[in-house]
Formats: structure tokens, C-alpha cells, sequence
């Protein structure tokens, strides 16, 4: 039996599968063996020798007068060979190792051996693919079909990238590498499932810290992100060295930087905003492009009311509401919009508060607000025509002005307010 011992410790060393373990797993077999040949009321020990690799079978017997069943029974003269005082009804620990033994021993030995290899190899690749839970890993597409995308992740693992996880408009082939979200690695009766997505918040940061040395080694960190896969992001970044400005850091010069995480996200808009601890400004932050005339928080909930200059109210909201709705899910407020004359017109406008918020603003904020967002700044940091052109005032105001107005006309809005308010 020593060639057992060789392919054990050969398998220990290969694979990394315990030959302890393994050695367990040939006794249990052999006494499941045991039970199936020699029925299953008679108490089994399987032995296996560390060393050599022997295997010996043990069973109790009762000792009777009249043998009924050999399995269980003996006769008090072979009992006496064993244990010298033995009597009647005495239950003796005797081995019943057969010829046969070593035939099944060998047998179920290597049924063992090949399934313990399977699964060893099948448990090295879910602790693999486990340690990469919540990280980026790349794959091949192999197939593509209307429910999604199978990818190959190496030579043995696939997983199906669904078409409600894939990022609205993609579009690939047979062959193409593709970058995956891994969002969970759970097993099941075959095996394992690996669940990946393209449209996880996380992705994003992911590849923020892959791109950017400062967020990798901690000196910027990302506070929040709220995604609308295929569209739009907003990640909001907080620098822990006053010497390092975070957003610029993830913007990289010349937006290098953040357009290699856009090319990533197949030209998904990305506005990096800076994190404050402050909520109120924090919000007038997450409502860029869009200037803010005041913020005011809610007593009692997690609300706010902003008020943007007439001009700005359309780039606020944003297209079909996407702005506001990104800005509320960044900062974790409820965020209620109104341009300057219809918080006049509703009674919410404070022009105390608002002269006081827009001196200190203009003092505090205004210059560095200006100098980050003019115009030439903006278009030399986000070089892309067709950005400016969906957010230019111009634009934007001639393409989605009577639709907003459509959608939010005073006497809804009015209708809204009265409603909220209650």
C-alpha cells in the first residue's frame, strides 16, 4: 500500500491538499464499504496507517453458543483465542480484514485521490476568484446573445454578464477584453457562481484607484458616489493632505486621468466634486455645474432647500432631473430646487439670509468657485466639445427649456409645494 503513501504525498505537495485529510476521507469510503458488504448493524473501526498505508477493518462481536449471524457473532472458543476470560454474551473487539480489503482499500483509495484533486482544484479557483470579491478582474467574451455576455476569466472559469448588469449602449464581440465589477462569489451545488457587473457604483471607484496614485495610497479619499450607469457620475473626493487638491488630482492635467476611467466606462460622464463636512456646502457641491445662490438645511430631516439663480434652474435639475437626483443620492439629502423668483413668488425666499449667504459666498467661495468652473477653465479641463455642447448655458437652456417648463410650470410646482409642505 505504500504506492497510496507516494501519491498522497505527491498530491500534499502538488496541490496543497492535506494528506491527513485525504487519509480521513479513504477510512470513511472504506466503511461505507464495510456497511454495504457486511450490513449496517454491526459497529465499524477503519485504521489506516500513517506510514505504510495499511488498512485494518474492526468490528465488536457478541460471543453466543449458537452463531446466527457471522458478522456479529462468535463462538466462545473463537472468542477465547482472542480474550483468554471471555464468556457468553461478552462483546469482543476483533479485526474482520479480508483478502478483499486491500482490493477495495486501493480502489476507493484512488476514487478518493481523483475527487480529492477536483476538488481540490475547484477550491483553489473559489479562493481565488473570493479574494477578488469587490475588485475589477478582466475577461474574454466568448458569447454574446440577447440576455448578455458569457466571458472567460481563465481557461476553466466563466461567468454570465447579464444585460440589466451591462452599461446601456455597449456593444461587443467574440474575442474583446472587458473589465467586470466582481460583486459576489457564492457556491452552489455545482460548484461556484461569480456575479459580476458593469453598472456597480463601485466599478467606478475601483477604477478611480487604479488610475490614481493618490487614492490608492490613501492621500485622497472618495467619500460617496451616486451612478447612473451609461450617463452620468458624480464622485465625491475628500484630500487628507492639505498640499493635495483631490479634485484635481482625479482630474489629472489636462483631464488625462479621469478620460482613461471615461474611455473605461465607454465615455460615461464623470464630475469629481469636492467632499465637505459641512452639508450645505457639501450640496452647493454635488449641484455642480450649476451655481448655488443658498442652501438650507431642514430641521429634523435629512433635507434641504436650494435656491440657483433663474438662468441656472434648468442645469440644476438637470436633464430629466438627473442632476438634482445624482446630487441627492452623493450627499444622502433630499434636495428641493427653486429658482430665485419662484422662491420669491412661494414665500421661501430670504433675502436676509441670501444677501449674508452671498457675501460671505463671494468672499469665501465665489473666486475659487469662478476660477474652477469659467468657462475656458472648464473647457481646457474637460476637453470634450460634445460635454460643452449638452451643458452649455446656450444649449442646453434652447434644448430642454420648454421641456422643463412643460414638466414644471409654476401652478404644478405651486401644487407640489403645498402638497410637500403638508
Amino acid at each position: 500500500m505504500s504506492e497510496i503513501i507516494d501519491a498522497l504525498d505527491q498530491l500534499e505537495k502538488e496541490k496543497g491538499i492535506s494528506k491527513e485529510v485525504l487519509m480521513e476521507a479513504i477510512e470513511k469510503s472504506v466503511y461505507s464499504a464495510c456497511e454495504k458488504d457486511f450490513g449496517k448493524n454491526t459497529e465499524y473501526e477503519v485504521r489506516m496507517d500513517r506510514e505504510t498505508g495499511k488498512i485494518q477493518v474492526f468490528a465488536n462481536k457478541i460471543v453466543v453458543d449458537v452463531i446466527y449471524d457471522v458478522h456479529r457473532e462468535m463462538t466462545l472458543e473463537e472468542a477465547r483465542h482472542i480474550d483468554p476470560n471471555a464468556e457468553i454474551d461478552d462483546e469482543i473487539r476483533v479485526e474482520v480484514t479480508t483478502k478483499d480489503f486491500g482490493r477495495i482499500a486501493a480502489q476507493k483509495a484512488r476514487s478518493i485521490i481523483v475527487q480529492a484533486i477536483k476538488e481540490g482544484e475547484r477550491s483553489a479557483v473559489f479562493d481565488y476568484f473570493a479574494s477578488k470579491e469587490k475588485d475589477i478582474i478582466t475577461g474574454v467574451v466568448q458569447k454574446v446573445n440577447d440576455r448578455g455576455l458569457t466571458i472567460s476569466l481563465d481557461e476553466k472559469t466563466e461567468t454570465i454578464l447579464g444585460e440589466q448588469e451591462m452599461i446601456p449602449g455597449e456593444r461587443y464581440r467574440v474575442g474583446d477584453r472587458i473589465k467586470l465589477y466582481i460583486v459576489e462569489v457564492k457556491k452552489n451545488p455545482k460548484g461556484f457562481k461569480i456575479v459580476v457587473s458593469r453598472t456597480h457604483p463601485d466599478l467606478v471607484k475601483r477604477l478611480f484607484e487604479r488610475e490614481i496614485t493618490e487614492v490608492s495610497d490613501g492621500i485622497v479619499e472618495i467619500k460617496s458616489i451616486s451612478r447612473e450607469a451609461g450617463s452620468r457620475t458624480k464622485i465625491a473626493v475628500h484630500s487628507t493632505d492639505p498640499n493635495v487638491d483631490a479634485v484635481g488630482a482625479c482630474v489629472g492635467m489636462s483631464g488625462t486621468r479621469v478620460n482613461n476611467i471615461v474611455d473605461d466606462l465607454k465615455g460615461e460622464k464623470i464630475d469629481i466634486i469636492e467632499w465637505d463636512e459641512d452639508p450645505a456646502i457639501f450640496i452647493e457641491h454635488a449641484l455642480s455645474p450649476s451655481k448655488v445662490v443658498s442652501v438650507k438645511l431642514v430641521d429634523g430631516e435629512k433635507a434641504a432647500r436650494v435656491i440657483v439663480p433663474d438662468y441656472q434652474l434648468s442645469l440644476a435639475i438637470g436633464k430629466e432631473g438627473q442632476n438634482a437626483r445624482l446630487a441627492a443620492r452623493l450627499t444622502g439629502y433630499k434636495i428641493d430646487i427653486k429658482s430665485e423668483s419662484q422662491a420669491k413668488e412661494l414665500g421661501t425666499y430670504d433675502e436676509d439670509y441670501d444677501r449674508e449667504y452671498d457675501e460671505d459666498y463671494d468672499k469665501e467661495y465665489d473666486e475659487d468657485y469662478d476660477r474652477e468652473y469659467s468657462d475656458e477653465d472648464y473647457d481646457k479641463e474637460y476637453s470634450d466639445d460634445e460635454y460643452d455642447k449638452e451643458y452649455s448655458d446656450e444649449d442646453y437652456d434652447k434644448e430642454y427649456e420648454d421641456d422643463y417648463e412643460d414638466e414644471y410650470s409654476d401652478e404644478e410646482y405651486d401644487d407640489y409645494d403645498e402638497s410637500s409642505d403638508k
